[in-house]
């Protein structure tokens, strides 16, 4: 016997061990599976990770690029060239001699003229434009400065809107986890509702009907919840998308439980006017104006300075005779085609259409915050009269219970007022949500 004991208590030491490990990595696999974010994170993480936004930052990137070529209206065009000929053209073979400063007398020679022999002539050239007068650019560079402007503002817009598409997700998740906790609730009073009837039953003060009611009901909602729960995987796989994750990798939990009150808040009645997609449109009618105007411009002359260096020499690579050329050069295209004035009326068009736009969207958008001020109405009365009939609902609930005890009351009235009661909290979660999302629709709404 002494000598089995310490095998044994090796043997009970390892078992112990493989427990506790098992236990903990059970412990660690359940809470890899699960994701617990706050709203602010998740909403951090949409915005950051979202193609829409990505989309939008792109566009306004773009938009910055095309303003940055507009700086080629006060910036000179700075460009090299090498060139490399052999001629006996009588011409340019005067001329080549003529910039390489080798000009003798023998070559005014009309026979050396006529014909004279082959020559190498390589150049280096650096030439130099720099606008001077270009008033149809300086209108489109202003164009471009706006379309920017819009752009950058359209992509904060979208950040705003994509908050609030996670705003509502987040408290989707939430509303749904509050769905399963009540149900988590009325199966655990179902449950004791049929183990008390069944001892009513063996005691004989119930009907077999009773049992059999009593069952289907804890049925019912066993399989209520077990539809809760499945939308709270599906919740969980729709935030998991807005983050770019792969739906069922994981399973978020909201760090914050959903509200169980709500606050009154005044919001304006009219848009306000610094609202970055009004302030976009706005821009954007600005911008095509001055598309106009530059079309009109071209109809101006325009000035522009020019000026050369060049390097001459009869070798490859050589510097020998070198020169310069400087001027301004005033041009005004008078007539081309008719293409002018078709792209001023197009110009033209094109502002009156974006002005007309601009004038829909604030019609609209003003409709929308009347709506969504009526909503907010709405669902502060649905959410008081929900509150109520959950109160009551849980007084009736009480004093059926009561009275079922004493054997004065139905087995089935008191199930319709477990199930009532339980709907009516169900209901009041409902408006809650729908009152405070409201509110977060009237802020997006109305933010400047």
């Amino acid at each position: 016997m002494t000598f089995q004991a310490r095998p044994l208590k090796d043997e009970i030491m390892r078992d112990t061990f493989f427990i506790i490990l098992f236990v903990v990595n059970a412990h660690l696999l359940v809470a890899q599976d699960t994701l617990q974010l706050s709203k602010a994170e998740f909403v951090e993480k949409v915005t950051q990770s979202s193609y829409q936004q990505l989309v939008a930052d792109k566009q306004a990137a773009m938009a910055e690029a095309d303003f940055q070529q507009s700086n080629a209206l006060f910036l000179p065009t700075v460009t090299a060239s090498y060139t490399a000929i052999t001629t006996n053209n009588p011409l340019m073979a005067f001329g080549s001699k003529l910039n390489q400063e080798i000009l003798t007398q023998q070559d005014f020679n009309p026979a050396l003229l006529n014909d004279p022999d082959n020559i190498e002539n390589y150049t280096t050239e650096i030439m130099v434009l720099q606008p001077l007068l270009n008033l149809d650019g300086v209108y489109g560079r202003n164009a471009a400065q706006i379309q920017k402007d819009a752009f950058a503002l359209k992509a904060e817009r979208t950040r705003e809107y994509l908050e609030l598409e996670a705003t509502k997700a987040y408290m989707q998740l939430q509303l749904a986890y509050e769905a399963v906790a009540v149900l988590d609730r009325a199966e655990h009073t179902a449950n004791e509702a049929v183990q008390m009837v069944n001892d009513y039953y063996d005691q004989g003060l119930v009907q077999k009907a009773d049992v059999l009611d009593a069952t289907v009901k804890q049925g019912e909602v066993t399989n209520q919840l077990r539809y809760a729960r499945s939308n709270v995987q599906n919740t969980s796989d729709q935030l998991l998308t807005l983050m770019g994750l792969a739906a069922g990798s994981t399973t978020i939990r909201p760090n914050e439980k959903a509200p169980i009150g709500y606050s009154t808040q005044s919001y304006p009645l009219l848009l306000p006017e610094n609202r970055k997609d009004l302030m976009a449109m706005s821009k954007s009618v600005i911008g095509y104006s001055n598309m106009l105007s530059a079309s009109k411009m071209k109809f101006v002359p325009r000035i522009n300075a020019f000026g050369t260096y060049q390097i001459n020499d009869g070798q490859p690579f050589g510097f020998g005779a070198s020169g310069y050329l400087l001027g301004a050069r005033l041009s005004w295209d008078l007539f081309s085609g008719y293409s002018n004035i078709a792209k001023t009326n197009k110009a033209r068009l094109e502002m009156e259409k974006a002005s007309l736009e601009k004038e829909e969207y604030l019609l609209t958008q003003q409709a929308e915050l009347n709506k969504a001020i009526r909503m907010l109405a709405d669902a502060e009365s649905k959410v008081l009269v929900s509150q109520n009939a959950f109160e009551q609902a849980t007084e009736s609930h009480k004093i059926r219970r009561d009275r079922f005890e004493e054997g004065l009351e139905k087995t089935v009235d008191l199930l319709f007022a477990e199930s009532q009661m339980y709907q009516k909290e169900l209901q009041l979660q409902q408006a809650i949500f729908e009152y405070n999302f409201t509110k977060e629709y009237l802020h997006f709404l109305t933010r400047e």
